[in-house]
C-alpha cells in the first residue's frame, strides 16, 4: 500500500489548493493511504510514516517559503540518512506565469535529494504546451482543467512510482498505466 504524504505551505490558500489537487491524484490508485498536512501540522514521524512525499511551496522571490526551508531546517539531525530511497516529487504557485515556480520546483528537489530521497519529473502532456516536467506548477490558484489535472497527475504519479518500486506491484508502474500520458504533444 502506498504510503504519501503532501506536505505544503501556503500563503494564501492557491498552493493548499494544490495539495488537495495532488492528494486526490495520489488517492486515485487504488490502495493508497495519504496524508495531507500543511508544515503547521506535520511532524518528524510524518516523514518516516511516508514511502514517498509530495512538497509544495508558494514561490516567494524565485525560491521556496522560509516556513517550508524552516520545516526541513528543524528536523531532528538522528534523523540524517533515514529516508534514503523515499520517491519525491514537487508543486509551486506563484503569482504570476514566469514568476520562479520551476526554480521551487527545483529548490524544493535539492531539499529532497539531500535527505536522500529519489525525485521524479512527469513527462506526461497534460494540454497543448503544458506538462509538470519539474513539477506542478500554477499562476495564483488552480482554476482551469489542465492545471487541477496537472495537480493529480503529480499524485497519481507519485502513487504509481512508491507502488511499484517500494510495494513491489510492477502492474503500477507508470508505463503500464492506459489514461492518455501524450494525448496534447504536438499539437
Amino acid at each position: 500500500m502506498p504510503k504519501i504524504l503532501v506536505l505544503s505551505h501556503s500563503n494564501d490558500g492557491n498552493t493548499a489548493k494544490m495539495a488537495a489537487l495532488v492528494a486526490e491524484g495520489a488517492q486515485s490508485l487504488e490502495g493508497s493511504e495519504v496524508r495531507l498536512l500543511s508544515v503547521k501540522e506535520a511532524t518528524y514521524e510524518d516523514l518516516n510514516w511516508c514511502d514517498g512525499i509530495a512538497i509544495g511551496s508558494p514561490t516567494n522571490y524565485g525560491t521556496i517559503s522560509h516556513q517550508m526551508k524552516e520545516w526541513w531546517d528543524k528536523l531532528p539531525p538522528e534523523g540524517w540518512g533515514k529516508n534514503d530511497g523515499k520517491i519525491g516529487c514537487a508543486f509551486s504557485s506563484a503569482g504570476a506565469w514566469g514568476g520562479g515556480h520551476e526554480l521551487t520546483c527545483m529548490t524544493l528537489l535539492t531539499i529532497l535529494m539531500n535527505y536522500g530521497f529519489l525525485t521524479f519529473g512527469v513527462t506526461d502532456y497534460i494540454d497543448k504546451k503544458f506538462s509538470p516536467h519539474y513539477g506542478s506548477v500554477v499562476a495564483g490558484e488552480p482554476r482551469e482543467e489542465k492545471e487541477k489535472e496537472s495537480c493529480r497527475r503529480l499524485g497519481r504519479r507519485l502513487a504509481e512510482w512508491v507502488s511499484s518500486l517500494v510495494d513491489g506491484k510492477k502492474e503500477n508502474h507508470p508505463l503500464n498505466q492506459t489514461y492518455d500520458r501524450f494525448k496534447f504533444l504536438g499539437q
